[in-house]
């Protein structure tokens, strides 16, 4: 009998992946599988702890997690404090790309493997990539808004007014995960050249796209969109330098994570008319600060952080996570 405790929230709920757990029971065995459901997406995550983009629910984990061995969960905090109180814990499947609300250091401490489910949401926030993509080359926001407050700007129709179209643009990719992969893809149905920009993407991965130096991807692309995970080497790998060094009229996209971006200065450029548009769906302080100069800017599009936010992605976190278990179960002795 394996003792689990589901740690879901009001997206990845609890009966999602107890469902993905009973469509696998051949290959698990006898399951012992206790549920908690956390506060997100009704309450925002944050800092808890050592740990961050989580729900502050430590004394609640605490309280059930003695005898447990198998801990799946979304956005519960896995902090020094939690996992001290896990005196079982020998498995921990975080149903995100990574596991950034656990403290990996005190998990390999104590000997609790850790895994996560990258590629849950790669259809997902690729489709919202290029929405994003899309309505920032056409702007589209700004003339739906016209419209419903009465105007009809036929005046948008004038040559130096009108957008651009996506097939025959250069798009550079800077990361080529999961979810970098699948925008490519579908930037090759449109027609657009793709380059990328991953010193760690595998070359048989590639299937036509460019890799090129970070500096020849900014100076070449019409449109640059981040996918890369938010690390010590790619924290505030776009400032002012790079944005400097994309061609005059460039659009900038980032659905990845905010900590990869300045975006003050792509307030800048976008006053500056240097950037012709940018969208958004990831910030570095979320929510969105009421002082932050995007709000002012021209030609911008944005989102709450809602790219992978679909029912494909939560049922294929549960499923994959569901898989780990499987896997961890029979590697063990």
């Amino acid at each position: 009998m394996t003792r689990v405790l589901v740690a879901g929230d009001h997206f990845v709920t609890p009966d999602l992946v107890t469902a993905a757990l009973d469509a696998r029971r051949d290959r698990l065995g006898e399951l012992d599988v206790r549920t908690h459901t956390g506060p997100w997406p009704h309450t925002p995550f944050g800092p808890v702890g050592e740990v961050d983009e989580a729900s502050d629910i430590e004394d609640e984990l605490i309280a059930q997690l003695p005898g447990v061995e198998v801990l799946i969960t979304q956005m519960a905090p896995v902090t020094e404090r939690v996992l001290a109180a896990a005196d079982e814990l020998k498995l921990i499947v975080v149903t995100r790309g990574g596991p950034v609300n656990v403290n990996l250091a005190a998990a390999q401490a104590q000997g609790i493997e850790v895994r996560s489910t990258p590629g849950r949401n790669a259809p997902a926030a690729a489709e919202h990539t290029i929405a994003l993509l899309l309505a920032a080359m056409r702007a589209i926001p700004a003339t739906h808004a016209s419209v419903l407050a009465g105007e009809w700007r036929s005046d948008l129709y004038a040559l130096d007014e009108v957008g651009s179209e996506l097939g025959g643009a250069t798009v550079g990719l800077i990361g080529y995960g999961a979810i970098g992969r699948h925008v490519a893809r579908i930037l090759r149905a449109f027609g657009a050249t793709v380059l990328v920009h991953d010193p760690y993407a595998d070359p048989a991965t590639l299937d036509g796209a460019q890799p090129v130096l970070l500096a020849e991807l900014l100076e070449r692309s019409d449109v640059v969109s981040l996918h890369a995970r938010l690390t010590d080497e790619t924290r505030g790998l776009i400032g002012a330098k790079e944005i400097a060094q994309l061609r005059s009229g460039a659009i900038l996209v980032n659905s990845a994570r905010g900590g990869l971006l300045d975006y003050d200065a792509v307030a800048d450029a976008l006053t500056a008319g240097h950037l012709r548009a940018a969208a958004f769906d990831v910030f570095d302080t979320e929510p969105l600060p009421t002082h932050s100069p995007l709000r002012t800017a021209p030609n911008i599009v944005v989102t709450p952080h809602l790219a992978g936010a679909t029912v494909q992605t939560a049922e294929r976190a549960a499923g994959l996570a569901a898989d780990a278990v499987v896997t961890w179960l029979a590697s063990r002795p």
